[in-house]
């Protein structure tokens, strides 16, 4: 069986300039990256800035387990196949980070037959966004250092800096360290560290920027310090949001590829969905759904974090509605909640896929029942897609199905991996056929925004993770109170936690109840529109694994990679 990367390798790309055509784009309306990717102009954004919005649908999964769900997979099989039945769909998708390619394989352009391309460009530099990003959130921090170094107009409190810095490489050695420097014959002291590019609150920025007016506006409104007696200081005090804005002038631009099957798909943006908001930028949604009558994005890991964010966050800042949400699951992904451990290879695991185990089923079908019910919160429509391995017995597909019809949620077989378009074909039009008849949109938020922080905060914890408790640590009863009497408690939540578990706890699959979240540090997103909640020992600096993916990729004279997959 082939690789990945041999498969999307094998593709005859098409230039991307026949491949926009498909979906009314003009060759003068993009800015080339050689033969086979391209940024979308302004002029384009500007000739559909009154075109009505298409049918949005949101994929999301259950909790991510090691086996795998093909999330992206699915969103990307789903998309081909509307355009395979002549709908006229578009598809927006997060950007790549180096830091999981580098890491574990976790690469964001799919698999097998159902992938974007070029692979090995989408997934190492593509069209430079995270340097450009990475270089605007740097020179932010730069400049704190510097002001203070100089005169410290600003009487910042070196103390109560909360900038820090980014760098898009998993490196655990910057998660703290301390440095110094002379300031008037002064010796000081600081410590601070790097968090990865995707949890920079640029990131953030740039994904809900509405433009680059916008994104300048909220560039402004970044919040790097306090100064000595307790007033904030913004990016607007150092007087540097212009030179950060040019910077991002190129990278705000949303990128256009294509899939094996010649569809245009845009990538553009990806703050990682346990330390920041998830979800690919608003431009890259907005543009997509007013090109497309269908447009398809997804919300990765499980609900309770990306879909979550996406509706509460995304959706409220800028008013869109998703009309169809669907949850890909996994036959393994159910038996694996039910608590049966894994040996370092997981696929050779006989309970998780050579044996019937309806027992395992009935057990760990209670993680994607909670993430069926959470959805529901919203007034959504449902679809449960279940990608079909061969070790997937009949018996077993058919104890899911009724555990979904039962909760009233509509359930599709897929048999992943494979181009089986009469198949494919059979599923979209059940999609089509959902949204025709699911006129109304009732979609509605979980929690309003006029309510407090810890109001959110527990309105999430009890009615999307679990029935549990909250308790917070000395510090952040501290930050919310100053941020309460900043006026900044009306804005939505982000909370970062662990995406294996509901809870803050990685090791509690299931759907677990009446365990204790901790909240270790409050912080503000102010120019993204946020408040940053940090749950327990969640990480803004990953690591590397024992034997790291970067020790397999490898290139030959030609210029072709080998080792992403």
């Amino acid at each position: 069986m082939l690789t990945d990367i041999e498969i999307s390798q094998k593709c005859d790309m098409k230039h991307i300039s026949e491949i926009v055509k498909k979906i009314g784009i003009e060759s003068n309306d993009l800015e080339f990256y050689g033969d086979y990717k391209a940024k979308i102009k302004n002029s384009l954004l500007e000739k559909i800035k009154d075109n009505k919005y298409g049918k949005l649908i949101l994929v999301t999964a259950v909790s991510p387990t090691p086996m795998w769900e093909w999330k992206t997979t699915t969103t990307i099989w789903l998309w081909d196949a509307l355009c395979k039945i002549g709908k006229k769909s578009m598809i927006a998708l997060r950007e790549p980070s180096l830091w999981p390619v580098m890491w574990m394989k976790w690469w964001a352009t799919g698999g097998g037959y159902s992938q974007v391309v070029p692979m090995e460009d989408i997934n190492l530099h593509f069209t430079w966004d995270f340097h450009a990003i990475t270089s605007a959130h740097l020179l932010l921090s730069a400049c704190i250092d510097n002001h203070i170094y100089y005169w410290n107009e600003l009487n910042i409190d070196e103390n109560n800096i909360i900038w820090k810095r980014a760098i898009d490489v998993n490196d655990r050695a910057l998660r703290s360290f301390d440095y110094s420097f002379d300031w008037k014959q002064e010796h000081i002291n600081h410590n601070s560290w790097f968090t990865i590019t995707t949890a920079s609150e640029i990131m953030a920025i740039f994904c809900l920027a509405s433009d680059i007016f916008d994104l300048k506006y909220r560039l402004w409104e970044i919040i790097f310090a306090y100064d000595k007696s307790g007033k904030v200081l913004k990016v607007s005090d150092l007087n540097i949001q212009w030179a950060m804005t040019a910077l991002l002038k190129d990278a705000i631009k949303p990128n256009i590829v294509q899939t094996l099957e010649w569809n245009p798909c845009i990538i553009h943006g990806w703050p990682f969905a346990n330390i920041a908001h998830g979800c690919n930028s608003i431009i890259a949604t907005k543009t997509a759904m007013k090109l497309a009558d269908y447009t398809v994005t997804e919300a990765w890991f499980g609900s309770d974090l990306w879909a979550e964010k996406f509706l509460d966050i995304k959706c409220r800042i800028w008013d869109i509605k998703p009309d169809l949400i669907v949850i890909v699951a996994t036959i393994k992904s159910i038996k694996y909640n039910s608590g049966i451990r894994i040996p370092p290879e997981p696929h050779i695991n006989p309970e998780l896929n050579e044996q019937e185990n309806l027992n395992a089923l009935e057990i760990g079908f209670c993680n994607l029942e909670k993430h069926i019910e959470n959805m529901k919160k919203y007034w959504l429509p449902i679809v449960v897609w279940l990608n079909r391995f061969n070790t997937d017995t009949v018996k077993e597909i058919e104890f899911v199905k009724n555990k979904c019809e039962k909760l009233w949620a509509e359930f599709e077989l897929w048999e992943w991996f494979m181009k089986w378009w009469e198949w494919m074909v059979s599923l979209a039009n059940k999609v089509v056929k959902l949204l025709d008849e699911n006129t109304e949109n009732n979609f509605n938020y979980l929690y309003e925004s006029n309510i407090n922080i810890k109001s959110k905060i527990e309105k999430i914890v009890t009615e999307i993770y679990g029935w549990a408790w909250v308790k917070y640590s000395e510090e952040s009863e501290k930050q919310i109170e100053k941020l309460t009497s900043l006026w900044y408690s009306n804005l939505p939540v982000c909370i970062a936690k662990t995406p294996l578990s509901f809870s803050d706890n990685p090791e509690l699959l299931w759907s677990p109840r009446w365990f204790t979240l901790e909240v270790k540090e409050v912080k503000i997103s102010s120019g993204a529109g946020f408040i940053v909640i940090i749950a327990w020992n969640i990480m803004t600096m990953p690591w590397l694994s024992r034997v790291p993916n970067a020790t397999k990729i490898d290139i030959d004279s030609e210029g072709k990679i080998f080792g992403l997959s």
